[in-house]
């Protein structure tokens, strides 16, 4: 591990000058990058020892690897809407995956305000490539990503139509693209599968990430690509028992595997290429000291494609996938890069989540941050001034499918879940020597599991939308 004390003399102060520039073209330009389903354990940097990442494990080699980042919520409309909201799952808009049956549950509305809004406002050029899932056509259409602060979207509006990487059609802005895929429809709203797919979303939104990069390397921008890969076909998983629908099995073809175990791990590496790809861009274009990449995960690992979890170990350490809300369900790979201003093969152990990116982004910008958010700036962390950073004392999820839950994270080693209702016990557990979450220790420490009740009482604002129900 680097010790960020000496780094920070160097790249601190080479920051603090980038960013009290007054040109708005010396502010860095900020990608988001995030994996749709990719577990903690899913990547080499990060323990994995049969899926191949050679460029995310160089990107951490070059950058700066977080051991203990947390998504917004354990599955993904929630996920997305605290990553962009910069409220915890409590408080944002979006608290879970509505689904058809009610679509304005699941979309941003006029009176919020998006990382997007905050940085278009500061004069950067806002551009989301991939899934969307927070809006869609219809009465949904408020939380359209032009409506939310986007100068430009390129890919898919809602998640059920995300999960056919062949898709018959994707968004351009409020346009419909037809694509040449053949697809068997499941509903009317985008999903189904391509028995035989002719184009790969993913492969066309690289393209597309790499285009607006090139398009807007003379001034700010703010580029949200939001893959899709390695979430599964569901319908397709449905129907033909192979969810891991992808063009070529890759480095895995001859491998004696199932056909999902072969496409799941094709998926993966198909998407590090892609990271790679971008890195390499932004080298040619002499703009990787001047972008701060972010590469994440919107939740944890799925078991949704029929492949073998436990060829993969997708969770690593921790217990749980998607869906739970133990750490392995919520727990996910971050990593930063942009040489020259990061230290090289930095390891960091700050507590930090979705909704920090909103007040992280902000001081990058050098713009100001909204109130009322819950959102700390993990700024510091990255640029080596580790006295300067803040900490959480709590932080919050829920989820609402099969009956509400809450867990709550206190002073990053304190781990309470309760399901049941607001009166049901609490299980404690301590993080520090119980990763996997496995022995209930709130009766060896009661004055945590009190502080904890308390704040979970508190946590959540009232919404119509998403009324805890019991079961």
């Amino acid at each position: 591990m680097k010790r960020f004390s000496l780094f920070s003399l160097v790249a601190g102060g080479l920051l603090a000058g980038l960013l009290n520039a007054t040109h708005a073209a010396s502010r860095p330009n900020l990608i988001w990058v995030m994996a749709d389903d990719l577990g903690y354990g899913e990547l080499g940097c990060y323990g994995q020892e049969v899926i191949r990442t050679p460029r995310l494990d160089r990107m951490a080699a070059q950058g700066m690897r977080f051991t203990q980042f947390y998504a917004g919520a354990t599955v993904c409309a929630p996920s997305r809407s605290v990553l962009m909201t910069g409220q915890h799952h409590g408080h944002t808009r979006v608290r879970g995956n509505a689904g058809r049956d009610n679509p304005l549950a699941q979309a941003l509305r006029t009176e919020d305000r998006t990382v997007a809004h905050m940085l278009r406002d500061a004069g950067y050029a806002t551009a989301l490539i991939g899934k969307w899932g927070l809006g869609d056509a219809g009465a949904a259409e408020c939380g359209l990503p032009r409506r939310q602060g986007f100068d430009y979207f390129f890919g898919y509006l809602n998640q059920r139509h995300a999960h056919n990487h062949f898709p018959a059609f994707l968004w351009r802005n409020e346009e419909r693209v037809p694509l040449p895929n053949i697809v068997t429809p499941v509903g009317d709203d985008g999903a189904g599968y391509a028995p035989d797919g002719f184009l790969y979303a993913d492969d066309l939104f690289a393209d597309e990430a790499l285009k607006f990069v090139s398009n807007h390397q003379h001034k700010p921008f703010f580029l949200y690509w939001s893959l899709v890969t390695p979430h599964a076909n569901n319908e397709r998983n449905h129907a033909l028992k192979d969810g891991a629908h992808v063009p070529d099995y890759g480095p895995y073809a001859g491998e004696d595997w199932p056909k999902p175990d072969r496409g799941h791990a094709a998926m993966i590496t198909r998407l590090d290429s892609y990271v790679g790809r971008l890195l390499d861009h932004l080298e040619l274009l002499e703009l990787a000291g001047k972008t701060l990449v972010f590469f994440t995960s919107d939740n944890g690992p799925h078991n949704e494609s029929s492949h073998t979890l436990a060829r993969f170990n997708p969770s690593g350490p921790f217990s749980g996938i998607k869906r739970s809300l133990t750490d392995g369900g919520i727990r996910v790979p971050m990593i930063a890069w942009c040489p020259g201003l990061l230290p090289a093969g930095a390891v960091s152990g700050h507590v930090g989540y979705f909704g920090d990116w909103f007040a992280t982004a902000a001081e990058l910008a050098g713009a100001p941050s909204p109130e009322g958010l819950d959102s700390i700036s993990f700024a510091p962390t990255l640029l080596g001034r580790v006295a300067d950073q803040k900490p959480h004392e709590f932080l919050y999820w829920e989820f609402h499918e099969g009956g509400f839950q809450q867990a709550a994270l206190y002073e990053g080693r304190w781990k309470g879940l309760r399901r049941g209702g607001p009166n049901a016990p609490i299980r404690l557990h301590d993080l520090r020597h119980d990763m996997a979450e496995k022995t209930n220790v709130a009766a060896a420490h009661p004055e945590i599991t009190t502080r904890l009740e308390a704040f979970m009482k508190t946590a959540r604002s009232d919404s119509p939308d998403w009324v805890p129900s019991v079961r």
